[in-house]
């Protein structure tokens, strides 16, 4: 296949990943395994369901050599491959096939970090391992245009609930324990290129303490609705990381930046996407590791919970600043501002105090109504944001509050007019220019 090599130091103008990030390519393959399996979806017949194809695929990793693939691929009538935890290899590639289906076991004992520690809820959390799992491992990727499916929505094996059961469950008190599909750690220039994935247990995605992170042409789908804690892609506490081209559906965050106690989350380009479902283009709820140099462009968010959302709150918080989101359409979405500095969850401790400063929207279009919120922490710790031409299509629709912040208006118009406590409003907006969300707005791209 030929790869379309894009330059992003043409196509962003600011871009935050110091790399020249470029469309990825396939490798070529080291091995070739053939799909045993037939499954409809993402259901395979009762008899199949032991049928585990985790020891040969591991294998081949295994012996596969830098710079090449595993290539899952599908033959004749059958379609699908059952697994358990895999384990990525330095500069390996595990490719999924077009037609082909990777689906994660439902049996919970395959993922389990100790005897009956997966597929319950308890007190102790991180009970499971991850599908997919990368561990200092650099110049690994997972790819192909084939589907890897985490199937939340299907009964565990000899139980009568599904992996979001549990979850739903553990609203009442507890600790999910849910596997992820990929959890990579310490695993620098990591590639994820036009695959599928669907239905996650947990997290679909979840990246930490790593330096250069390409997800490129990625469609992810998790119902709205009944998928608690189904986040798309997860970056966090790393640095030089690109999300692109991709088109994510989800259940909890569409995009969820974090920067925990560690290493500092830097460095980040979001560009070129399309978000439906969700809870928005989130950074947080841990900030108290800091976050800055953050680049949000050219995106939609269509019909989801929240929009452009910063969270964090007292027991987690920390310094947010240097964040620009521009040429953002937002449509049909329930918050589509939100900068909450009161973020529900709350630990012990009450001294790791949020500060969001420094944070620009700019050409940002908003459609129907919803609440827009704008909370800093208190005196001390201002909210302080900027509205550059910033566009409300139904301002009469739009519930505004705000408080302890720090709002600049220009130098583009803004047609929004934030009141309240301690709530400090200056600049000068110029003519109106709404931004253009002309084709922005496009179907998803893979029925569910």
């Amino acid at each position: 296949m030929k790869a379309v090599l894009l330059i992003f130091a043409i196509s962003i103008a600011h871009a935050q990943d110091t790399r020249t990030v470029t469309e990825p390519h396939f490798p070529p393959a080291c091995a070739t395994l053939d799909a045993h399996l037939a499954a409809k979806g993402a259901t395979l017949p009762d008899a199949d369901e032991r049928k585990l194809d985790t020891q040969r695929i591991q294998e081949a990793l295994d012996h596969c050599t830098s710079g090449k693939a595993v290539v899952l691929k599908a033959e004749g009538s059958h379609n699908a491959f059952l697994s358990g935890p895999l384990d990525l290899r330095r500069g390996v590639t595990l490719l999924i096939d077009k037609g082909a289906i990777l689906l994660g076991s439902r049996d919970p004992k395959e993922y389990e970090r100790r005897p009956g520690s997966c597929g319950v809820v308890d007190q102790n959390g991180r009970g499971c391992r991850a599908l997919i799992n990368g561990d200092g491992v650099p110049d690994a990727a997972v790819m192909g245009e084939g589907t890897i499916d985490g199937r939340g929505g299907a009964k565990l094996l000899g139980q009568d609930v599904t992996w979001w059961d549990l979850a739903e469950k553990a609203r009442a008190g507890g600790a999910q324990n849910c596997p992820r599909i990929l959890v990579l750690s310490h695993c620098d220039n990591f590639t994820l290129y036009k695959i599928h994935l669907r239905n996650s247990p947990n997290f679909h995605v979840s990246y930490r303490d790593g330096n250069g992170f390409t997800a490129w042409g990625v469609v992810l789908f998790s119902p709205q609705r009944g998928a608690r804690n189904t986040d798309g892609i997860d970056p966090s506490n790393s640095t030089n990381v690109t999300i692109t081209h991709c088109y994510i559906h989800a259940g909890d965050d569409n995009v969820a930046i974090k920067a925990g106690h560690g290493n500092p989350t830097t460095h980040m380009t979001i560009a070129h996407n399309h978000f439906y479902a969700g809870h928005g283009m989130s950074i947080g709820s841990e900030t108290d590791g800091g976050a800055s140099a953050i680049r949000v462009s050219d995106l939609s968010i269509d019909g989801a919970d929240n929009g452009i959302r910063i969270k964090s709150n007292s027991s987690r918080g920390g310094l947010v600043h240097d964040v620009v989101y521009e040429d953002v359409c937002i449509r049909d979405t329930r918050n589509p501002i939100y900068m909450d500095s009161n973020y529900s969850y709350f630990g012990q401790d009450r001294d790791k105090l949020p500060t969001f400063e420094d944070i620009t929207l700019r050409n940002v279009h908003i459609f129907g109504g919803g609440k827009i919120t704008l909370d800093g922490y208190d005196e001390s710790h201002r909210l302080a944001i900027r509205f550059d031409n910033v566009t409300l299509e139904n301002p009469d629709e739009i519930k505004m509050t705000a408080v302890h912040a720090r709002i600049t208006l220009g130098p583009g118009a803004a047609n929004l007019h934030p009141t309240g406590e301690d709530v400090e409003v200056t600049g000068s907006p110029g003519k109106p220019t709404p931004n253009s969300c002309a084709a922005k707005f496009v179907p998803f791209p893979d029925t569910p």
